[in-house]
C-alpha cells in the first residue's frame, strides 16, 4: 500500500513537463527524472509491480516527491541531465567518466600557435575537440608540421616587440620548420592564411587546402621551380593520404551526429559518430551501468545530450535509430535507406563490437558479474520466474531402432557440470518410439530426483519439437512437477522453443546469448548420447563376436570388451597385445579363431 502523504503529493503533481525527484525518509535523493507529464509517470511507479527488484526496492524507499515543472520536455531533458550530475542519485545512472580528453588549441594572439592541450581557457582561443585519443592528436599535429610552417616558440609576437627587434630567429628557423615571424620575415597576412587553412582541415575540409596547394604546385611548375613544386606535391600526398584514411561517406552529408545504442540486462553502449564534410572525423563509444530498468529510448536521449554537451556539438541535425523529442533546434532523422542509413548501420556496428570487447574482458576480469549477467538475460529471453542457474536437457540416441538410448546433460550458471551427466538405457520400450522413450527417461529421471531429495532444475530442454515436449509432460505431470519447474522444447530445423500449451514457438534473435547457451547445451546432449550409442553398439558386437569363440568365457569376454571396444580394434590387435590382456593360451585361440575366418 502506498504511504497516505504520498497519495496526496501525487494527487497534487501538475500534468505539465517536468522534472521530478524522489527523496528517502532521511532525505537523501534517490532518483531524479524527466516526464513529459509528470503526474502520469510518476503515478506509474505506483500502480504496478515492476519487473525488476531493483526498482520495486527504490518505490518502497521513496517518501518524498519533489519537481519542477519546465516549458518543454526538452527543458526537462536538459535539466535532468544536469541534476544527476550535480545530485548523483543513487538509482540513476551517471553519464560521466574520469578522463580528461585532449583538444587541439589555435590560440588567441599574433602568430597564432598551434598546440594540444587538457585544459581549456575562456580566452577567445579556438578549441577543436576532445579527441578520444592521443595518437589521433599527434597524427593531426604532424599533418599540420608537414603541411604548414608554424611557430612553436611562446614570445609575445606583438607589433612593436617585432618592430624593436626584441627576439631573434632560432633553429627552428634555419631547418625550415619557421618562416621567421619574430624577426618580421614572415607577415602576419600570410601566416594567418595558413591558420585558416588549418581551421578547415580540423574541420574535416581537406578541399581547400588541396585546391591552394595544386594550384602554388602549377604556378612554380610553370616558373621552371621544379624543387620546389616537388615540395608542394609531397604536401598534397601527405594531404591526400590522410583525408583517404578517413572514413568517407558521401561528400553532401556534412555536419551531422550520429548516435545508436546496444543494449543487455545490465548495461548500455552508446556509439557517436561525427560527420563533416562526408568524412568520419570522431567516434566514441560510451557505457553506461543500468541502475533500474531504463529502456534505450531513455538511456539515448541522456547519452546524446551528455555527448553533445561534452564534445561541444553544435550540429543541427542528428541520426539515431528511432524517434525522439530533442527540442525544435534539432532536426531527427531515423533513415530506412541510403547513405544515412548506411552510416546509422555502422555506429550499430561499432557498439556491438565495443560491447563484445568489454564482455570479454569482463568474462576474464570478474566472471561472477558474467554469469550473472548471462543467467538474468536468460531469464528476461525465456520468460522464466526465477534464473536458470541449474538446467537439465534430454536427448534421445537410436539408429535404424537398435540399442535404444537417451542422455541427461546439466549446466549450472550456463558452464557444463559434467560429474552430474548421466546416461539412461531405454526398458521399456519396444522399438525406435522416441516420444515413449522420452517419456520413460524424463519419469525416471526426476522419479530418482524427487526420492532422493535432491534439488529440481530451473528449466528443463527437450530436444525436439511439440511431440518430445508432450511426451516428456506426461512424466512432468504424473510427478506432480508442473508449475515447480519450467520445460521447453527446442526444434533443430529453425532454432524454434515450443511452451507447453502453446502452439505459437518462439523465436530467440540467432546472435543471442541465450540461443547460444541452449545450442551449446543441445550439441553436448546430442554428443553425449551418441558417445554411449556408438559404444553401447560396438560392445553389443563385440559381445557376440567374442562368445561365438571356441574356449572364451565370460570373464575373457568381459576382459576384452573393457580393453578394445569393438571387434575392428579386436581383430587388428597382434597376438602379443592379446597376450596382454587374456594370457597366452587364450590369445591364440582368438588368434587362431580370426585368422582362420574369411573376411
Amino acid at each position: 500500500m502506498q504511504k497516505p502523504a504520498l497519495d496526496l503529493q501525487i494527487l497534487t503533481l501538475p500534468d505539465n513537463p517536468g522534472v521530478y525527484q524522489y527523496y528517502d525518509k532521511d532525505g537523501k535523493i534517490l532518483y531524479v527524472g524527466k516526464a513529459k507529464n509528470l503526474k502520469k509517470r510518476v503515478s506509474s511507479y505506483f500502480n504496478k509491480i515492476h519487473d525488476t527488484a531493483k526498482t520495486n526496492v527504490l518505490v518502497k524507499k521513496i517518501v518524498t516527491i519533489k519537481h519542477i515543472v519546465v516549458p518543454t520536455e526538452t527543458d526537462a531533458l536538459l535539466l535532468e541531465n544536469n541534476l544527476i550530475k550535480t545530485l548523483q542519485p543513487r538509482y540513476n545512472v551517471l553519464l560521466r567518466d574520469d578522463k580528461t580528453y585532449p583538444w587541439i588549441c589555435i590560440k588567441k594572439e599574433p602568430f597564432s600557435r598551434i598546440f594540444l592541450t587538457r585544459r581549456m581557457v575562456k580566452d577567445g582561443s579556438e578549441y577543436f575537440g576532445p579527441y578520444t585519443n592521443f595518437k589521433m592528436v599527434y597524427t593531426i599535429l604532424d599533418l599540420i608540421k608537414e603541411l604548414y610552417p608554424l611557430r612553436t616558440c611562446n614570445y609575445d609576437l606583438s607589433e612593436s616587440n617585432i618592430n624593436s627587434g626584441k627576439f631573434k630567429v632560432c633553429l627552428e628557423y634555419h631547418i625550415g620548420n619557421c618562416k621567421g615571424p619574430c624577426e618580421g620575415l614572415e607577415p602576419l597576412e600570410e601566416y594567418q592564411r595558413q591558420v585558416n587553412a588549418i581551421r578547415e582541415i580540423l574541420k574535416g575540409n581537406f578541399k581547400e587546402s588541396l585546391k591552394d596547394f595544386k594550384k602554388l604546385m602549377t604556378n612554380y611548375a610553370q616558373n621552371l621551380q621544379f624543387e620546389e613544386a616537388q615540395k608542394i606535391k609531397e604536401k598534397i600526398d601527405i594531404l591526400e593520404n590522410y583525408q583517404s584514411k578517413s572514413t568517407i561517406i558521401n561528400p553532401k552529408i556534412t555536419n551531422i551526429d550520429v548516435f545508436s545504442i546496444v543494449s543487455d540486462e545490465s548495461a548500455a553502449y552508446v556509439n557517436f559518430l561525427q560527420i563533416s564534410h562526408g568524412s568520419i572525423i570522431r567516434s566514441h563509444t560510451l557505457d553506461i551501468k543500468k541502475k533500474l530498468d531504463e529502456s534505450d529510448e531513455e538511456l539515448l536521449e541522456l547519452a546524446i545530450v551528455e555527448l553533445r554537451e561534452r564534445f561541444q556539438l553544435l550540429s543541427k541535425e542528428i541520426i539515431v535509430p528511432f524517434e525522439m523529442n530533442l527540442g525544435e533546434n534539432i532536426k531527427v532523422t531515423v533513415p530506412q535507406l541510403g547513405d544515412k542509413k548506411q552510416i546509422l548501420d555502422l555506429s550499430i556496428r561499432n557498439a556491438k563490437f565495443y560491447r563484445i570487447e568489454q564482455l570479454k574482458q569482463l568474462q576474464i576480469v570478474d566472471p561472477d558479474r558474467h554469469v550473472n549477467r548471462i543467467m538474468a538475460q536468460m531469464q528476461k529471453d525465456l520468460r522464466l520466474p526465477v534464473e536458470p542457474r541449474h538446467i537439465e536437457c534430454f536427448d534421445n540416441s537410436n539408429i535404424q531402432g537398435t540399442n535404444p538410448v537417451a542422455a541427461c546433460v546439466v549446466f549450472k550458471d550456463g558452464k557444463p557440470s559434467k560429474k552430474d551427466y548421466r546416461h539412461f538405457n531405454v526398458k521399456t520400450v519396444e522399438g525406435p518410439d522416441d516420444f515413449a522413450s522420452m517419456t520413460e527417461i524424463v519419469g525416471r529421471r526426476y522419479k530418482r530426483l524427487l526420492e532422493e531429495n535432491e534439488p529440481l532444475p530451473q528449466l528443463i530442454i527437450i530436444d525436439g519439437g511439440k511431440g518430445q515436449l508432450s511426451a516428456a509432460l506426461k512424466s512432468i505431470d504424473e510427478l506432480g512437477l508442473r508449475g515447480k519447474v519450467t520445460i521447453i522444447g527446442i526444434a533443430k530445423r529453425l532454432e524454434e522453443l515450443f511452451y507447453p500449451g502453446d502452439s505459437i514457438p518462439l523465436y530467440l534473435d540467432k546472435r543471442s546469448e541465450t540461443l547460444k547457451v541452449i545450442q551449446q547445451l543441445r550439441n553436448e546432449a546430442h554428443r553425449f548420447g551418441i558417445t554411449f550409442h556408438r559404444d553401447k553398439r560396438s560392445k553389443a558386437a563385440l559381445n557376440s563376436s567374442v562368445e561365438s569363440i571356441p574356449g572364451i568365457g565370460e570373464k575373457t569376454m568381459l576382459a576384452l570388451i573393457q580393453h578394445f571396444k569393438s571387434v575392428k580394434r579386436l581383430k587388428l590387435a597382434t597376438e602379443q597385445e592379446i597376450t596382454a590382456v587374456v594370457g597366452v593360451s587364450r590369445a591364440k585361440k582368438i588368434v587362431n579363431f580370426y585368422h582362420s575366418k574369411p573376411n
